[in-house]
């Protein structure tokens, strides 16, 4: 054989063999973050839970608080006996 094509079979074996390690690289990163998106849509649905959970109370006690309010107008409007503009 040539050096020059002991030299390129040489430089094609050392590129081969840092592709196989750069992409078994890449997958690992690949692999973490499909872990790391999986949480966070886990964490995103929790907080979605939880907020739901501080709503409906809130929208409850705004019903309620309007009753009330609904309330004292009509007995405001039986007392006088005056329909209020």
């Amino acid at each position: 054989m040539e050096t020059t094509q002991l030299l390129l079979i040489l430089t094609v074996s050392s590129l081969t063999i840092m592709l196989l390690i750069v992409g078994s690289q890449v997958a690992l990163i690949l692999r973490e973050f499909r872990e790391s998106v999986k949480k966070m849509n886990k964490i995103l649905d929790d907080a979605g839970v939880v907020s739901e959970s501080v709503a409906k109370p809130i929208a409850g006690l705004s019903g309620f608080l309007t009753g009330i309010k609904s309330g004292a107008d009509l007995i405001k409007l039986l007392t006088s006996g005056k329909p209020k503009n």
